[in-house]
């Protein structure tokens, strides 16, 4: 199913989506973790937030 992430600044972007069907209003978080992905994605401190999935180059 089509789906589109529109941010506060007017840009669209379009993608494909998976998963539950509804409009969700969400602030995104970065987490630059290099362990500890399944931690992150259960911790009730991101309730509410979309996490984004990051790793540091050095």
């Amino acid at each position: 199913m089509k789906a589109r992430l529109i941010l506060e600044d007017g840009h669209v972007f379009e993608g494909e989506s998976f998963g539950a069907v509804h409009d969700v209003i969400s602030e995104f978080v970065f987490n630059t973790a290099m362990t500890g992905y399944v931690e992150v994605l259960t911790d009730p401190s991101y309730a509410g937030q979309s996490v984004v999935m990051t790793y540091p180059i050095p």
